[in-house]
């Protein structure tokens, strides 16, 4: 369920639902006969158990942080979290009222995840906790560290994520489990592009534009959010081998839209909406998208049902309706052992259903006629004994709020044993070792002035071939006959109203664009440098921004543009200087993209000290004089232009910052300076103790991507390189220094 603050656009740290803004709504009233009413009757609660459950329902929910596991700076915010922050909570008092230190998750692995007591009230107003809390909002805007509820960390962490998996989530907006499941297919920093990806869906436009602030924050080559109907989302095919083959997902997260019952902590106005209608009408979309999942699993693949409500018609009816329409393909997985440390109850397998206005039905049978297109025989559960048994409902888990102090939730696993009944032969699953064919380019990309279509454009085209029950071997060189190379445009024109946002086409470089081999030389880029997977967003004009996508989203893109509304993929890596011309190379380096591609560059880089880091983050342009005589001597030979400057921890020293840093920088007449944004300077900084520093606003001059790039240097002469802010990150604006 969005967060008001997240649709809003605001920091979640900074709005309170319970008060709006400033506390100008009136209180709500925390009581709901019929809910009570409801959940009693069903004994989802344990015996003895009720009164602290409602309870629990009627306190806030604690806030809880999660550390982003994959990138190698998550030990150093941890370090400084532990030795920094939290001892300073501990004997504070905020009115009289002692602060509890947050505490780690005991279910989530490494410290990585932590909930606290402390409100967003007590963050803002208590001066004691001004630095925490800046902390908090400054991380979150650099995508280290997140703020997710923690029940909704559950899901990708049972998923069982590999790095070479593909992944699909479903129903993604906002994207707190989609950044989840992209650090997990990083866990090994040490390769840029892994071999899996996940594709990030959401049927609602405006909030897969908030997906795409939330994945870019972890500049991962290997993310493509989507925007479509998840109970209709298209099939799509890859290359492989020359051969045109479905794709089927390795793991796919089924977290669907729910009546949320389980929010109540946190979305207060439940309390007086909740009524069983809302689960009636949500049951059949939900077993709809949930059937959608499992045909587009692979056989052997898992794939995650959750949801934020606690009720049995949205949660154990929909899993007994697909386990048996699967007819043995899908079962559920025993995943007690999984997370260890985690309370949870077991499904159940008898329920009744319950009208808006308090009439129980136990069985389809009662129904009456009147009430068909209402009550539906889905909502049931099976009523063959053996059948039921067989289905082992007991291994799905419903996660109760005063067990742990948290949400309500409600998750199952199942694995994918064999093809749906409904499919006519399952098409051969490419297996982890397949590799996509590169086709050649045979010329520049022609200009076209198609934009990419509207979602409404896209949900009225009649989408054909869907199901699974055909597999496509038709080569690839005749499906691109008559399509443009490499260019990933709209669907065939169908001239209709537009609604939303128009997207730009996705342009790969072609093999022999005379553009890229100046940039190769000037970096000496790596014979392994995968170029192919170079594009850009345009089709007219000079290139001035290029991306990178992982070659298997490239292998998606190209297949599958007349199928799909992309709203975004792949990060940007080089941007054009606006003096290019004056230089020996045209593009600078984008810092968004550095991680993935420093492990190919072999020229311009500069080893610094952490003394220096501090200086070229604390200063606008220092002059060569101010950094160390090790950074002069490797800076001085170099040509005016781009360069990466790279510090490497010293272990002999384990006072100083232990995790590797990698810069992007221009190398003046007589000058260094960095292109890093505004709260990743902030973050470097505070890794290395100088918080007083990074928070004094006339201390620390901006000189970022989407800032201040339009200064000029005196020690230039003007030609100081200026980069066309990207959209896609100048609207997610970063907060306010802190005074």
């Amino acid at each position: 369920m969005l967060c008001v603050a997240e649709l809003l656009g605001v920091s979640p740290w900074n709005y309170f639902p319970s008060r709006g803004w400033e506390g100008g709504y009136p209180e709500i009233v925390k009581e709901n006969q019929l809910f009570e009413h409801y959940y009693r009757e069903l004994k989802i609660v344990p015996e003895g158990e009720w009164d602290q459950f409602m309870a629990a329902l009627r306190e806030p929910l604690p806030a809880t942080l999660r550390i982003t596991g994959y990138k190698s700076h998550a030990k150093e915010i941890l370090h400084c979290l532990k030795n920094k922050y939290f001892k300073e909570l501990e004997d504070l008092e905020v009115d009289g009222q002692k602060v509890e230190v947050p505490q780690p998750l005991s279910w989530y692995p490494e410290e990585l995840a932590w909930h606290t007591n402390l409100s967003r009230k007590i963050l803002r107003k208590s001066p004691q906790l001004e630095k925490f809390h800046q902390f908090l909002v400054s991380e979150t805007e650099s995508g280290n560290i997140s703020r997710q509820e923690a029940v909704s960390m559950v899901p990708p962490l049972l998923l069982d994520v590999q790095p070479h998996h593909k992944i699909l989530d479903m129903c993604a907006a906002p994207g707190s489990k989609t950044t989840q499941l992209i650090e997990m297919l990083h866990a090994d920093m040490n390769v840029p592009f892994p071999e899996g990806f996940v594709i990030a869906n959401d049927v609602d436009n405006k909030r897969c534009y908030l997906l795409v602030h939330q994945a870019k924050r972890l500049s991962s080559p290997c993310i493509m959010v989507v925007n479509h109907d998840a109970s209709s989302i298209p099939r799509l095919t890859v290359d492989v081998e020359g051969r045109k083959e479905i794709l089927f997902y390795d793991r796919i997260l089924c977290d669907v839209p729910c009546s949320g019952d389980g929010t109540m902590r946190k979305n207060i106005d439940v309390w007086k909406k909740w009524s069983t209608l809302n689960s009636l009408q949500l049951h059949g979309l939900q077993l709809r998208i949930a059937t959608r999942g499992a045909e587009q699993l692979a056989e052997g693949g898992r794939m995650v049902y959750s949801t934020c409500s606690l009720n049995p018609i949205e949660d154990e009816a929909v899993i007994a309706s697909l386990l048996e329409r699967s007819e043995g393909a899908l079962e559920l997985a025993d995943v007690s052992g999984e997370l260890p440390g985690l309370k949870w109850m077991p499904g159940v397998s008898q329920w009744k259903v319950m009208t808006r206005d308090g009439q129980w039905f136990a069985d389809w049978d009662e129904v009456p006629h009147s009430r068909h297109t209402q009550i539906r025989p889905t909502m049931f559960p099976p009523k063959d004994p053996e059948k039921l048994q067989a289905m082992h409902l007991e291994r799905c888990l419903r996660i109760l709020p005063h067990h742990q102090n948290t949400g309500g939730f409600f998750v199952a696993v199942l694995v994918k044993k064999a093809s749906m009944p409904w499919n006519k032969r399952q098409p051969k699953v490419q297996g982890r070792a397949a590799e996509t064919r590169e086709t050649s380019q045979s010329g520049p990309a022609t200009p076209t002035e198609e934009k990419l279509s509207d979602p409404c454009e896209l949900q009225n085209q009649t989408v054909t071939g869907t199901g699974d029950t055909e597999v496509t071997e038709t080569p690839v060189s005749l499906e691109n006959e008559n399509k443009k190379d490499g260019v990933c445009g709209p669907p065939p024109s169908k001239k209709m109203k537009l609604f939303g946002f128009k997207e730009d086409p996705f342009v790969f470089i072609p093999e022999d664009d005379p553009l890229f081999p100046p940039i190769e030389k000037f970096y000496a880029l790596d014979p392994s440098f995968p170029r192919m997977n170079l594009l850009t967003r345009t089709t007219e004009g000079k290139k001035r921004q290029l991306y990178m996508v992982s070659k298997e989203l490239r292998n998606v893109l190209l297949n599958n543009s007349e199928k799909m509304k992309v709203i975004n993929t792949g990060i940007k890596v080089w941007c054009r200087n606006n003096s290019g011309e004056e230089f020996d190379c045209a593009f600078r380096l984008a810092q968004e993209g550095i991680y993935t591609l420093y492990p190919f560059i072999n020229s311009r880089i500069i080893t610094i000290s952490m003394e220096d880091v501090k200086i070229l983050l604390t200063q606008e342009n220092p002059f060569f004089r101010k950094l160390s005589s090790e950074t002069y001597s490797q800076a001085k030979d170099l040509a005016k232009g781009s360069v990466v400057l790279k510090y490497e921890p010293d272990s002999a020293n384990p006072d100083a910052l232990q995790c590797p840093i990698v810069l992007c920088g221009w190398r003046g007449k007589a000058s260094i300076r960095t292109f890093v944004p505004k709260n990743e300077r902030l973050h470097y900084l505070r890794m290395m103790g100088l918080e007083a520093l990074g928070e004094k606003k006339e201390e620390l001059v901006l000189t970022s991507e989407n800032v201040d790039d339009s200064l000029q240097p005196e020690d230039q002469g003007g030609a100081e390189p200026q980069a066309e802010p990207d959209p896609a990150v100048c609207d997610a604006v970063a907060a306010e220094l802190p005074r």
